[in-house]
This record gives C-alpha cells, sequence and structure tokens, in this order.
C-alpha cells in the first residue's frame, strides 16, 4: 500500500512538471502590464502629478459648442489626468449670480459678458490672474487690446479663450447666384437688394432673437453694428461706460435704422411676430430651404456651429461683410465678442487649467472644427480648416474701429439685463411701446442711477 501510494505521488508530480513544461512552452496569454503613466510630464502642472482631481467649469455655450469645447480640453486630461467637467446652461447669467452669491460657484465660469463678470470683480468675488501669471506671460499669450478688455479694477479678472466677428451677413450661395444678386458694399445698397428682393417676390432676412433666459441679445448686437456705423467711436465707448445716454439722438437712431429692416413689410421671413419667438440658432435655417425661405441673416462667426448637418461653408453658404454707413465716421468698423473665463477658487489643478487654456493649443480642436476664432497670439493659422476661417481673423485685423460687444462690457443688470428685456419688448408690442420710453427704461437701469 505505502508502494501504490509512493508511485502515486511520484505520477502526479510527473504530470505537474509535464504541464509546467507546456505551459512555459505555449502561447502566452497575459500581456504585460502597461507602464503607469507620468502625469508630471506636461508643460501645465509644475511637475506635480494632479490626476484624479477636478476642474469644474460653468458656461453659456451648449450643444455642438459645448462638444467642440470639451473635444479641445482632451490634450490636457490626457497629458495630466485632471478631470475637466464643463456644464453649460442657456440661463447662465442668472444661474451664475445665484450660485456666486450663494456661496457655490463654479471653479471657472466662462463669460460672454465681460460685464457680467465684473461685478463680480466689483464684489471681491475673482482672483487677480496677475498673482498666477507674469505680464509678460500674458502679453506673449494674447494682444494687449485683450488684456486691457480683462483688467477690472485694477486686477486681471480672467483670461480670453474664444473670438468672433459679429458684423457679417450670411447669405445661400447658388440661389444668389441665380438670381444675379450684388455683394453690397454700401448701406444704401445694402437695403436697395432688399428692396429688390421683395419685388421680385423674395424675403430678404430671416430674423430670430430667442435665447432662453438671454432672449434679446440677437437685438442689442444689431444696434451695437449700427452704433458704430453712425456715430464716433468715442461715443460708442462712452455708451457702454454709462458715459453717454440710450436715450439719445444717436442711439435712437440706431433702434430706427435696425426699424427700417425688422419693421418693415415684407423685409423679415414671418414678419415681426417670428422676430421674437425664433430661437437665434433656428433662425439661418431659413437659407437653407429650396428655394431660400429669406436669404440674408445677419450673425457672427460661430453660426455656423447650428447650420443643418451637411452645410458646406462656401459653397453652399457664404457671409460677407456688413456693410459701412458713414465712411466718414467709421471706414470699416467691426463689432466683435468672445468668451472671457473669471476663476473663483484656487487649487492646483485650477492653476494648471488656467495655463493650458491661456495657450492656443487649448483651443486647436475647436479652430480645427471651424467658426471659431483663437485670441492667443500662439495660435497656428495652419489650424484654421478653410479660408472662410481664416477671413474671420482677417475681418478682424483689418477693422477700423474694432470695438467689443457692447452689451457684454455693460453691467450686468444693464449688459445682461434691461438692454436684453426691454428691446425684446419694444420688438414685442411694436408700435404700441414708444422707443423714448425703452431708451429710458434702460438708461434708468443703470447701477447708481
Amino acid at each position: 500500500m505505502k508502494q501504490q501510494t509512493t508511485m502515486r505521488v511520484a505520477i502526479v508530480a510527473v504530470l505537474v512538471v509535464v504541464a509546467v513544461v507546456f505551459a512555459a512552452c505555449g502561447p502566452r496569454t497575459e500581456q504585460a502590464a502597461a507602464p503607469a503613466r507620468d502625469f508630471t510630464d506636461n508643460p501645465w502642472t509644475d511637475g506635480q502629478d494632479l490626476s484624479g482631481t477636478t476642474v469644474q467649469i460653468f458656461g453659456a455655450f451648449v450643444d455642438e459648442d459645448a462638444r467642440r469645447f470639451n473635444r479641445s480640453m482632451q490634450p490636457f486630461i490626457e497629458a495630466t489626468g485632471i478631470n475637466v467637467v464643463y456644464e453649460g446652461s442657456g440661463d447662465f447669467e442668472s444661474l451664475i449670480t445665484v450660485r456666486v452669491e450663494g456661496g457655490s460657484p463654479p471653479d471657472m465660469a466662462a463669460f460672454p459678458q465681460p460685464g457680467l463678470l465684473g461685478d463680480f470683480v466689483g464684489g471681491g468675488q475673482v482672483i487677480d490672474l496677475n498673482d498666477w501669471f507674469s505680464m509678460d506671460y500674458l502679453q506673449q499669450q494674447y494682444d494687449q487690446s485683450w488684456l486691457d478688455m480683462a483688467t477690472m479694477d485694477g486686477i486681471m479678472s480672467g483670461f480670453w479663450h474664444r473670438a468672433n466677428v459679429k458684423s457679417l451677413v450670411w447669405y445661400p450661395v447658388k440661389a444668389w447666384e441665380e438670381a444675379g444678386y450684388d455683394i453690397p458694399e454700401t448701406w444704401d445698397e445694402l437695403m436697395e437688394l432688399s428692396r429688390q428682393m421683395v419685388a421680385n417676390g423674395h424675403t430678404p432676412w430671416s430674423i430670430g432673437i430667442e435665447s432662453a433666459g438671454a432672449t434679446g441679445w440677437v437685438g442689442t448686437d444689431w444696434i451695437e453694428d449700427i452704433l458704430l456705423r453712425i456715430a464716433p467711436v468715442e461715443v460708442y465707448d462712452e455708451w457702454v461706460t454709462g458715459d453717454h445716454p440710450f436715450d439719445s439722438p444717436e442711439v435712437r437712431r440706431a433702434f430706427e435704422i435696425m426699424g427700417e429692416i425688422w419693421f418693415e413689410p415684407d423685409f423679415v421671413v414671418g414678419g415681426i411676430d417670428a422676430i421674437v419667438g425664433v430661437p437665434f440658432g433656428d433662425a439661418p435655417n431659413a437659407l437653407f430651404t429650396d428655394p431660400p425661405s429669406a436669404w440674408m441673416h445677419r450673425q457672427a462667426s460661430f453660426i455656423p456651429a447650428f447650420f443643418p448637418s451637411g452645410v458646406e461653408i462656401g459653397v453652399d453658404v457664404d457671409f460677407f461683410y456688413l456693410p459701412p454707413i458713414d465712411t466718414d465716421i467709421a471706414p470699416r468698423p467691426v463689432l466683435g465678442a468672445g468668451d472671457i473665463y473669471g476663476v473663483f477658487n484656487d487649487r492646483p489643478e485650477v492653476r494648471a487649467l488656467a495655463r493650458f487654456m491661456t495657450q492656443g493649443i487649448s483651443t486647436r480642436a475647436w479652430v480645427e472644427a471651424g467658426g471659431f476664432v483663437s485670441p492667443h497670439r500662439d495660435a497656428d493659422l495652419d489650424w484654421y480648416p478653410t479660408d472662410i476661417d481664416r477671413r474671420f481673423a482677417e475681418i478682424i485685423a483689418n477693422a477700423d474701429p474694432f470695438r467689443f460687444d457692447g452689451s457684454d462690457l455693460m453691467p450686468g443688470p444693464v449688459g445682461a439685463g434691461s438692454f436684453w428685456s426691454e428691446i425684446t419688448n419694444y420688438v414685442n408690442n411694436y408700435p404700441n411701446v414708444p422707443l423714448q420710453q425703452t431708451l429710458r427704461n434702460i438708461d434708468a437701469s443703470w447701477p447708481g442711477r
């Protein structure tokens, strides 16, 4: 019995050895563990491993713009392991105030209205980026004009990440050429073209100003573009600071010129009633019906993000510069805007993301997607996917003068408040609301008056 047991043990031992040999000779089924990623090897974290941390950003852009922003953050996320969580809302203007005043601000907020950011600067709630970055560094990243616009109450209130051109008119290329329409070079030619279109049975303009809690901003853009074309630039500058009233001949005339398009019978698809009800992102769709429901749409360089799928810029749709009105006053005025990011929390990962976002590389994916102008000096022109996108940058470069969106520079209660609401009320109830009362209501809303 003992001998049999010994035999069994020997046989088992031999089988084990054989199994080990075959396993060693056979194909390997397990991969070697990947080496751990070095999250300190990047230009933004100062040699720290900040992987696993999170930076929260709140902003006004949604849908496709939000997706493009998230893609632009991927190089930073992959290099640092820091999570970047973006939340967008059409009610950004009201919600950011609730969050900041309630003591739970996001780490960063993307403000399309520097004036609203200025409210928080005045309240001491915004971090001075001069404490994070040297002026030499900032001047390497931005032209001085952008730094000047970001300087509020003596502090660097934020950094710029997106610029856009607003003085553009979009049109359907093929139908336009078949109709034999010419690109207008002056405002008189623009008005004559509008009348010619009506005579041909065409509706010249598509206008929509609905934008959830920001409804009305499209109208303020029109007023700003027109005011730059009829009044000295000093008037515009004083107007945005509250030193030149809304209830003035220049601003009143800007509203009247706008009304010559908006309120003229047969000039706007759907008539006056459609202006307030049509979402701004849907308004360009009128250019893409067959035949076009409308032939012109004044909107900024970001609007292609809202075009229907498959629309090709330069082939299906193109743009021209919104013509000047009085070239003796303003030879080639251009209205523009952008997103400035205010920072509310100081942590290493927030500082790292801020450094990344002050560099052109942080915009590359968005630039390459089209319809985006980077304000960074180190953004490469080769990133722009089309001649169309490069034309946006050229319009800004050749502006005389260039000015930032006026409502965005005004205090929040005006620029993101009464200016929007009063122009909406004025249009929605035209002609029953007197223009003078509208202008006086906006003036009365200015803080300190």
